[in-house]
């Protein structure tokens, strides 16, 4: 019994031992230390924007190992590594610098302890502006003894951080690049610095550090890196401070780009022998480049001078002029003046293997002779210059060795790909945008057999693939988008090419072949773009048949052919590894299909505008698990939207707008984390958004417009909601949304852009409007608004107002005083009153004023003359007199890019080896990252026209159409050689047509109609080619009409109506040859603009009026009787009463006389 009881015991003891060891491994090997998980949920609120920490939870056991942005030691389970960059705001930096320091925050350092073993911390783009006292660095510099990685870049940091810095001795690499150093308020503190005897990188790029750092960096002797670009830094580079050398004997990479270096002598003491790379890009050196003082730099390997107005090198010491180097390997001296003489001041740089020199004074041919002391060139960048030849002789060293060469954006002779065969060693060779034209030739550059990169887009190069293509065996990326090339559909010219793994072919014509053609491709692509090729509607219904016989692909674009059928899904069962399908721009039917198993690496899918029916499948989540972007536009898809994009974790981009989708939105879609830009535009959606959208912690952009969706959005109850601080653009125009407009917009405090235009608003805008100090485009168009706009308005940012189509009342609204940032003001159909003020001169970058359609009166103010800016004016539809001010001919009516909202367009990239180095570049795919646009309406061309985009930039027009105007039209106006619309119909004008409106070269409509003009129409209007729509009639116009060529060939006689006494074809009228026009010259603009008729003209309608008077009161007087007893008993009692009265007259007179 007792041997039982012992083996029972001995059978616990194992057993709490085995349990106690279980616990002790999952604490030390599979899980963080607790108090470092507890930590770490502390950090948590601090940095936690649009939840990306969403993966911290307070889990008892949770592993803080696996938690996004943190790393581990995989011994010992404590953590090694914080990535905490850009995770309290989206990106600080884009803010304006003048409001950066609003929302800046004071940092606990003190709750990094617990972290003992950690050795790299991320904290770049936080907005952080300091330490809180007795809480900074300093105090980790004890505990973490191991710290060695610190970036603090892109916060608000200043001086007085550097004190505290400079305790933490284990440090290696500090960044504090992009902050607001200044080197001055706290000197020791840089002087500290060299406490730090283990750093070795120092970035303090992007400050606003003075010459005075230089000297206060001299004795940081371990530092092996230093960048000081896009600071103040200036003058001389020899003596810093005092005479004092530098002591950098460890220094390898010195970064000075960006500053405001402008001397020709670049001197450097002995105390940088050690340096091997030298960055001195985006300065201010110029002319002939003393470079005496590089000789000192006996180890330089890397030397920068690109984006100067260096000229040549030379040494005012001893009169050389050649730069001696010899250890040097790569040199960039792009967008400087050198000629091609600069290759013999380089003739000693033996070891060079990289020269740049694009965008220079490079003119002509280029001997490759003058390279050959370059024996050991790999690559050679002689970009945008005018090069026309390169004469490449068989014998030279330079000719086996190099590898790249890239010419783009040259004029160069087609000729040069035959005799750039001798460059065997040829890797890379660029001719992009080069004037190539005709086909490519059948021999010379078929020699390349160790090419790999060929591009030659953006040519004019036709016809087919010559045979040798075949050759090029080695070809892995071949770029030939934008030529008139003609491409077979089985790509046979490319069969052969088996290391062929990326071909761009955009915008080229493909072609079909025999049909007993079968040959199967040898290579297998990863990326294929072949946008914009199918021209022949006959060619529809077919896929390139190669295409059938891939299975790697990666990146797939043919968009914006005339593909047809159902979506070919076989695409993404064959290629398991693509990630992008670009399908955008066919005519692709039916409901939307997917393959039979699931791609996990499908990241973008975009088959927008084709004409796909249906539901949106319910499974297109399980089938693309990991989904970042999806483009379903311009489609027909029905139905509701699938509730499982709600729960699509990589989904960032949604675009499912002019569909006929209905229903309500899933609340979580909006509110989801990972989403930024959701567009639902033009559908048939309903229900309430509100208060959803305060909710939208990570959405950025947002488009519900063109829906049905309702509610009164001032009655929402905001005090359960937390302002998103992530929103930028709400686009909710054109719903059903009614009641005053919500004052808690104000709080939507980062918004930048607000469309609610075409709802039914009413009442007066808030003042807390005033309180979007970012927002800088407003349209409250189409509601019934009315009251005034809150004067506070003139304290914003604001670019571009539309408020047209309300009720708006009173004067021109004060609120818009001297924002000197205002482009467009459209207050078109409102109520508002009085004159313009003259305060509109100080609205400096005004570019559109449309003020069409109120009950404004007065002179058109000449202040309009003095906005540089301006090249839209629309003040038609109001009471406005005077003259026109002549000096509106003095506005330069120039292209203005600040017109339309401008959003960054982004190509997808790759997540694989990165293989193409350009895809965005050579790609024709690019998504934008906004989609409000700026719509500027404007009557032109007798209709009513909207423009937008780059149409835009270009439009330029005045109308001051339907007003009371008189006087003169002023000739100056004939100056503005911009314009593309002038319309000053419905006015009182008299006077002639200036002759000068022959210079109005870009003019496309002049409506002079139903005004009092008077003379012949100048024929010197004909030299308009521009001109589309012309009109003068219903003046007082008279003579021939222009002769009937060019453009006005084109004009009918609606054009010229109303004016009695024009003659012409046209009119049916013939011109006598007394009534032709003169062969001399009208009357000049100041003797003929008083509009008196001539005297044959007078005298003649005098005559036709009087007889048809007389003839007038003869057969009335014959037809009626009574009239006639009428009219014979007027004359009698006038005969009576004039004799009485001239009798009486005589009398008086005689008796005055008397």
């Amino acid at each position: 019994m007792m041997m039982e009881w012992k083996w029972y015991l001995w059978f616990i003891r194992m057993a709490v031992m085995l349990l106690v060891l279980e616990r002790c491994s999952w604490c030390t090997t599979d899980a963080c230390l607790e108090h470092e998980r507890i930590a770490l949920l502390h950090l948590k609120p601090f940095f936690n924007y649009r939840n990306q920490l969403q993966s911290w939870v307070e889990v008892k056991g949770s592993d803080c190992c696996k938690w996004e942005r943190v790393e581990c030691n995989t011994t010992t389970r404590r953590l090694i590594q914080l990535s905490l960059n850009s995770t309290k705001w989206e990106d600080n930096m884009e803010y304006v610098m003048d409001n950066r320091n609003l929302n800046a925050w004071y940092l606990n350092a003190s709750m990094f302890l617990p972290f003992e073993e950690l050795k790299r911390l991320y904290l770049s783009g936080n907005v952080i502006g300091g330490s809180l006292e007795n809480e900074g660095f300093g105090k980790l510099s004890s505990t973490l003894s191991n710290l060695e990685i610190l970036d603090l870049s892109e916060n608000y940091l200043n001086d007085s951080i550097l004190l505290s810095l400079s305790e933490l001795s284990s440090l290696r690499y500090l960044d504090l690049s992009i902050n607001t150093f200044e080197g001055s308020s706290h000197l020791r503190g840089f002087q500290l610095l060299s406490r730090l005897n283990n750093l070795e990188t120092l970035d303090l790029s992007g400050n606003s550090l003075k010459n005075t750092i230089l000297f206060h960096m001299r004795n940081i002797s371990s530092l092996k890196t230093l960048r000081l670009s896009a600071n103040q830094l200036k003058g001389r580079l020899d003596h810093i401070h005092d005479g004092t050398q530098w002591r950098l004997t460890n220094l390898e990479e010195l970064d000075l780009s960006g500053n405001l270096f402008r001397n020709n002598t670049i001197s450097f003491p002995q105390g940088l022998s050690s340096l091997k790379s030298l960055t001195l890009y985006n300065n201010h050196l110029q002319g002939s480049l003393d470079t005496i003082g590089l000789s000192n730099l006996t180890n330089l390997k890397k030397l920068d001078l690109s984006v100067n107005q260096i000229e040549s090198f030379q040494s005012f010491k001893d009169g050389g002029r050649k730069l001696e180097l010899t250890h040097l390997e790569e040199l960039n001296l792009g967008y400087n003046h050198f000629n091609t003489s600069v290759f013999a001041s380089l003739n000693k740089l033996s070891n060079l293997k990289s020269l740049s020199i694009w965008d220079n004074g490079l003119k002509g041919s280029i001997d490759m002779k003058d390279l050959e002391a370059f024996i050991k060139l790999r690559e050679l960048d002689m970009s945008y210059n005018e090069l026309r030849d390169l004469v490449i002789h068989q014998e030279l060293n330079v000719s086996s060795n190099v590898e790249e060469l890239y010419l783009d954006h040259s004029t160069l002779n087609t000729n040069i790909l035959q005799g750039i065969g001798v460059l065997s060693s040829l890797k890379t060779l660029s001719l992009y945008d080069c004037g190539l034209i005709g086909p490519l030739p059948n021999h010379g550059w078929c020699d390349l057999r160790n090419l790999e990169v060929l591009d030659v887009s953006g040519n004019a190069l036709e016809g087919m693939l010559p045979h040798c293509f075949s050759n090029l065996t080695s070809l892995r990326e071949l770029y030939i988008s934008g030529n008139h090339f003609q491409i077979p559909l089985s790509f046979a010219p490319f069969a052969n090419l088996s290391n062929l793994k990326a071909l761009l072919s955009n915008e080229n014509k493909m072609v079909t072949e025999p049909s007993f053609y079968t040959s199967i491709p040898k290579f297998q692509l990863e990326v294929i773009s072949l946008p914009k090729c199918i021209t022949s509607q006959q060619l529809s219904c077919k896929l390139p048949t190669f295409l059938y016989y891939q299975y790697d692909l990666r990146y797939v674009d043919l968009s914006h052919n005339n593909f047809s059928g159902t979506v070919p899904t076989w695409l993404l069962e064959n290629n398991t590894k693509l990630e992008d399908l670009i399908l955008k721009g066919n005519s692709f039917t039916g409901p939307l299909s997917l393959p039979s198993a699931p791609n996990s690496k499908v990241s973008l899918i975009d088959i927008s505008q084709n004409k796909l029916q249906g539901q949106i499948p319910t499974n297109v989540c399980s089938h693309f698990p990991h989904l970042s972007h999806l483009f379903l536009s311009k489609n027909a898809f029905e139905g509701d939207i699938p509730p499982c994009l709600s729960g699509m974790k990589d989904l960032s981009i949604l675009d499912l707008s002019d569909n006929q989708l209905s229903g309500r939105v899933p609340e979580e879609l909006i509110t989801k984390n990972s989403l930024t830009i959701l567009r639902l535009s033009n559908n048939n959606l309903s229900g309430h958004v509100l208060p959803v959208i305060l909710n939208a912690n990570g959405l950025s952009k947002l488009y519900l417009d063109g829906n049905n969706f309702s509610g009164e959005m001032a009655n929402v109850d905001v005090s359960i909601s937390e302002f998103p601080t992530s929103l930028r653009e709400i686009n909710l125009g054109n719903n059903k949304f009614y009641g005053n407009l919500p004052r808690w917009m104000g709080n939507v405090s980062f918004l930048e852009r607000l469309a609610l235009s075409q709802n039914g608003f009413e009442g007066s805008i808030p003042m807390e409007f005033c309180n979007l100090n970012r927002l800088e485009f407003l349209d409250l168009s189409e509601n019934n608004l009315f009251g005034s706009i809150p004067s506070c308005f003139n304290t914003l940012n604001i670019k571009h107002v539309h408020l047209h189509g309300s009720r708006l009342s009173g004067p021109l609204p004060i609120a818009f005083y001297n924002i000197s940032s205002l482009v467009t003001l459209d207050l078109r159909g409102n109520n508002l009153t009085g004159s313009i003020p003259k305060w509109i001169g100080t609205l400096s970058s005004l570019s559109v004023l449309l003020l069409k359609d109120n009950h404004f009166h007065g002179e058109v103010p000449v202040q309009l003359c003095k906005l540089d800016s301006l090249n839209i004016i629309d003040l038609s539809q109001n009471m406005f007199s005077g003259i026109i001010p002549s000096c509106l001919g003095n506005l330069t009516l120039s292209t203005e890019t600040n017109k339309i909202l401008t959003d960054s367009k982004i190509s997808p990239r790759l997540t694989g080896d990165g293989l193409v180095k350009t895809l965005g570049a050579l790609g024709n795919y690019y998504y934008p990252e906004g989609y409000l646009e700026e719509v500027i309406e404007f009557t032109t061309k007798s209709g009513f026209l909207s423009y937008e985009g780059n149409i835009l930039t270009y439009m330029t027009g005045i109308d001051l159409s339907c007003n009371n105007l008189t006087g003169h039209i002023p000739p100056e106006l004939g100056n503005l050689s911009e314009i593309y619309s002038l319309n000053l119909s419905h006015n009182k004008l008299t006077g002639v047509i200036p002759s000068s409106f022959a210079k109005l070269h870009q003019i496309e409509s002049l409506d002079l109609s139903y005004n009092n003009l008077s003379g012949e129409i100048p024929n010197q209007l004909v030299e308009l080619n521009s001109l589309e729509v012309f009109s003068v009639a219903y003046n007082n116009l008279s003579g021939s009409i222009p002769e009937p060529k060019a453009q006005f060939g084109t004009f009918i006689e609606n054009s010229y109506e109303g004016n009695l006494f024009l003659c012409g074809a046209i009119l049916h009228k013939s011109c006598s040859k007394t009534d032709s026009p003169s062969t001399i010259s009208t009357l000049s603009e100041y003797k003929g603009e008083d509009g008196l008729i001539g005297t044959y003209d007078f005298c003649v309608s005098f005559l036709v009026s009087y007889v048809v008077v007389l003839l007038t009161i003869f057969v009335v007087l014959y037809i009626n009787q009574y009239w006639r007893r009428v009219w014979f008993s007027l004359i009698g009692k006038c005969i009576t009463t004039c004799r009485y009265s001239n009798v009486g007259n005589f009398l008086t007179y005689h008796i005055f006389k008397q």
